[in-house]
């Protein structure tokens, strides 16, 4: 049954931008410092300090504006954003508004079925950040203005999206996006990447758009997927029971799973914008465009589409490895590294990525990335292993040598003589003992149970601490166990 109502959705997400200082002094801009110590008389607003615009706020939003295919602007104003809270001491905020850097953009994100759905992007501008405002139970509220300043930047979607889900993917796009490019850590639970939602719901079919609310304190993707879910549905039991929407803004209670309301909608014309007199115009050259233009990375969704094509991955396997930029410049410097590269080899190198590398790194309490073992070291375990000079138990025991140690795996091979056994006489002693001791496993297989023969390999394989060839011991076990006894003749 088609929904009788049809949800359209817009997103607004700030970025923190990854500079060193602030976006108009040089007050550092790290995370975690104790309250109130990055702070000068520019970002506390004192009377007579100027501000003065970083420039690798700039360049850093002409990367993401190149990436999502936007028109840069040549010239563009920074304006006034006045409106009053404990944590804005200056009593307005430095953004952009009737001239923004980057405008009429799009972005590709890929659906839970494979489909691509292109989402409109209306503007990308330059702000600063406001401060923390602490709302203690014993001294009431806090403020922290370490972040006054922080530059960040606002993507402003088209209200292309129809779903929550299609809202929680084309925020993970954002996210994979911005990390790629190396302009936002992407961490959401710091606050360096966060996200308003604009919904409304209309009768299906209709063209208008019907009143809209604004939610907040959305800090992760369940909470936008869980605060849209059920503000669709708030909006449709209204206009169900004959009521009206009211347009306000409101906040995602993650505790109670509900949105309740914060404050009547604000509109341009509240915040009196007006341009800001401190500061002269953007103005960006052709040449500045094309150079950040030929530095752009390869993006996510269509890396993640060569690596189908050229390396013949599963679909699941190219998305995993392409999430994050390291990883994937991981996986194409263990091929590359590869002696006899192969469709089969460059799945043996994405599984050891998806398991042993990932888990590695999910072990790891760094914000920064840092594979621990290098390509070619990966790509010999993988070499080792589809030649058969060491099974798969001996490649995980040399795969953990060579991340501690930092040795190389054929050298840890031949240190400690690990080389895969294929001498049939011995493994097949192995096999006869095995066999002998087992026959209540034996007389299972042969009573059509042939799962009882792993367990008889395994015994095989611990035996001969797993040296043996398993390909050659399963060889050796499915013909002694088809042997069978001979009749007793008179």
């Amino acid at each position: 049954m088609v929904p009788r109502y049809e949800a359209v959705i817009g997103l607004e997400v700030h970025a923190q931008l990854k500079t060193q200082t602030k976006a108009f002094c040089a007050c550092s801009a790290e995370f975690g410092a104790p309250p109130n110590t990055h702070t000068c008389p520019v970002c506390l607003g004192h009377p007579g300090a100027l501000p003065v615009l970083n420039r690798q706020v700039v360049e850093l939003t002409l990367r993401i504006g190149l990436a999502t295919h936007c028109t840069i602007r040549r010239h563009s104003l920074f304006a006034r954003k006045n409106y009053f809270y404990p944590d804005l001491p200056k009593g307005y905020q430095i953004s952009q508004y009737e001239e923004p850097l980057c405008t009429g953009g799009w972005i590709d994100i890929e659906l839970d079925d494979g489909t691509i759905k292109r989402v409109g992007i209306a503007r990308i501008h330059m702000e600063e950040d406001a401060g923390k405002s602490i709302h203690d139970v014993d001294v009431d509220t806090l403020v922290d203005l370490n972040r006054c300043g922080v530059p960040l930047i606002e993507i402003v979607s088209e209200p292309d999206l129809r779903s929550p889900r299609e809202a929680y993917h084309y925020m993970r796009q954002i996210r994979q996006l911005v990390r790629y490019l190396g302009i936002c850590d992407g961490n959401l639970e710091e606050g360096s990447l966060r996200c308003d939602a604009n919904v409304s719901v209309r009768p299906r079919g209709e063209q208008r758009l019907g009143t809209k609310t604004e939610i907040k304190n959305l800090n992760s993707f369940r909470n936008l997927e869980k605060a849209l879910e059920y503000e669709i549905q708030r909006h449709i039991s209204i206009l169900e029971a004959g009521g009206q929407v009211q347009h306000e803004t409101r906040l995602w209670d993650a505790l109670r799973q509900e949105t309740r309301p914060m404050r009547t909608k604000e509109l341009a014309h509240d915040y009196r914008y007006f341009p800001e007199p401190d500061l002269v115009p953007v103005v960006v050259s052709d040449e500045w465009i094309e150079r950040v233009r030929a530095a752009l990375p390869e993006l996510p969704l269509q890396r993640k589409q060569r690596f189908i094509t050229q390396y013949g991955l599963p679909a699941y396997d190219a998305g995993v490895l392409c999430e994050e930029r390291e990883v994937a410049d991981y996986f194409e410097a263990c091929c590359a590294a590869l002696r006899q590269p192969s469709p089969e080899r460059y799945k043996l190198v994405s599984n050891w990525i998806m398991t042993e590398v990932l888990r590695l790194l999910g072990e790891q309490q760094s914000k920064e990335l840092r594979i621990p073992l290098p390509p070619e070291h990966l790509a010999e375990v993988v070499e080792l292993y589809a030649e058969e000079v060491i099974s798969s138990r001996i490649a995980k025991e040399v795969f953990a040598e060579a991340v501690q140690t930092g040795k190389a795996p054929r050298a840890i091979i031949t240190e400690r003589g690990l080389s895969q056994v294929s001498d049939v006489g011995w493994l097949r002693q192995l096999v006869e003992q095995v066999v002998a001791e087992h026959p209540d496993v034996v007389g299972r297989y042969r009573s059509g149970k042939t799962n009882a023969l792993g367990f008889l390999v395994g015994q095989v394989l611990q035996r001969s601490q797993g040296r043996a060839n398993p390909r050659l011991v399963t060889q050796l076990l499915q013909e002694r166990l088809q042997v069978e006894e001979s009749p007793t003749t008179h």
